[in-house]
């Protein structure tokens, strides 16, 4: 490959590595915050230790997931500084603005969430978990407005060699990005539904002595990856009528586009049928039946796979332009890069990336096996009975 194939390439690997993370961390927030509500409002031990347990799983998700964040921030210096020259006071800006005002407070406000259990007061405690989930949507969104640019560039002008913005509004109203918002923030509701059936199925395959909690678990992953599925599927095909607005033809090509896009409807359709048509009317059954859990363990990676599919479809649909229409690939890279330097740096990011999302799995998969009893979350003074006499043991 020359250099120009290997800086897309870099990007790509990184770019859906990190992404990995990303839709877990939108899907599992607002689910936490709902379940650490819930124990606010009713007080019930049962309650607390739900929220503790998923918390503990998001925060590893979290923590590993800042890291990737870190080496995408690196590429755009490194192999793109013609995009910053030409573009940079445009797409630059809601990426700071997602940084200083959406990526800081949701850290703060988890770091709050985290330290502040049998400390904060009980709705101030909640109150932080709701300005993660507001942030980390916050977050998705600025994201998705600088992402929306380079597909079309809305409310901007060329004025001497680079672009300048004259709308704002345009820009927050981007065709490419009002229908591919919910579809991403939909696709986190589904994964976390996934992730959360399928480590409960597991657990209650091994014939748990928790049967009660992942029970319970189990039926909200279900309906979690219905309303996720639904919203997913609908804002996804809604996105096609959009996409032929601003860039006719992009799928056409039967390039990577056009076989991403093939691979990840098939995907979704063959798991929204699956969830409509069995898991969702049978959800009260399921945890009963033991045969159903090795396949509910086995489709929970499904969503990760067609949400990359998605995300490559929908960025190699637009070459040879980084910026649609203005601003080609080729264009957009550093000057003086050669292979040598550009396949070190893809070694090393790759490799510390797919380091990263190993290390994620493990301990998230370690977190799950030993169950809501050895969760260290929250665990300075536990309300259950059961756990307060297993740490004693222990």
């Amino acid at each position: 490959m020359n250099v120009l194939d290997l800086a897309r390439t870099q990007f790509a690997v990184t770019g859906s590595l990190h992404f990995l993370f990303v839709v877990l961390t939108l899907g599992l927030a607002p689910l936490i915050a709902i379940m650490h509500t819930r124990y606010a409002v009713t007080g019930k031990p049962v309650h607390e230790r739900v929220t503790r347990f998923w918390g503990q799983i998001y925060v590893i998700n979290y923590a590993l997931g800042i890291l990737t964040g870190l080496v995408m921030e690196f590429q755009f210096g490194m192999n793109w500084s013609g995009l910053s020259h030409y573009a940079g006071d445009i797409f630059g800006a809601p990426l700071a603005i997602e940084t200083l005002g959406a990526f800081f407070l949701e850290s703060t406000f988890l770091g709050l969430w985290i330290f502040g259990w049998h400390r904060l007061p009980k709705w101030l405690h909640v109150a932080c978990i709701w300005v993660v989930t507001l942030t980390a949507y916050a977050s998705a969104f600025w994201i998705m407005v600088a992402n929306s640019f380079l597909q079309n560039p809305a409310g901007a002008v060329e004025r001497d060699g680079h672009l300048v913005l004259t709308d704002f509004g345009a820009l927050l109203t981007n065709p490419a990005l009002t229908m591919a918002l919910p579809h991403v923030l939909g696709a986190g509701l589904w994964t976390g539904g996934f992730v959360m059936m399928g480590a409960s199925a597991y657990q209650l395959f091994r014939r748990t002595a928790e049967r009660e909690f992942f029970t319970s678990s189990l039926r909200t992953g279900v309906i979690t990856s219905l309303v996720g599925s639904l919203i997913t599927v609908g804002f996804g095909y809604a996105q096609f009528f959009a996409v032929e607005t601003v860039q006719p033809g992009k799928f056409d090509d039967g390039g990577l586009a056009g076989l991403g896009l093939g691979f990840m409807i098939l995907i979704g359709e063959l798991l929204n049928l699956l969830i409509v048509l069995v898991l969702a009317p049978t959800v009260y059954w399921l945890p009963r039946w033991r045969w159903t859990h090795p396949v509910m363990m086995a489709i929970t990676p499904l969503p990760f796979v067609a949400a990359i599919l998605g995300w490559l479809a929908r960025e190699s649909g637009r070459q040879p332009w980084l910026i649609n229409g203005k601003l080609t690939v080729a264009d957009a890279m550093s000057p003086g890069l050669t292979s040598g330097m550009v396949t070190l740096s893809l070694i090393a990011f790759g490799g510390v990336l797919a380091l990263l999302a190993v290390i994620d799995y493990v301990l998230i998969a370690r977190t799950v096996r030993r169950g809501p009893t050895a969760v260290t979350l929250g665990a300075d003074a536990p309300a259950d009975p059961t756990e307060r006499a297993h740490a004693l043991s222990h």
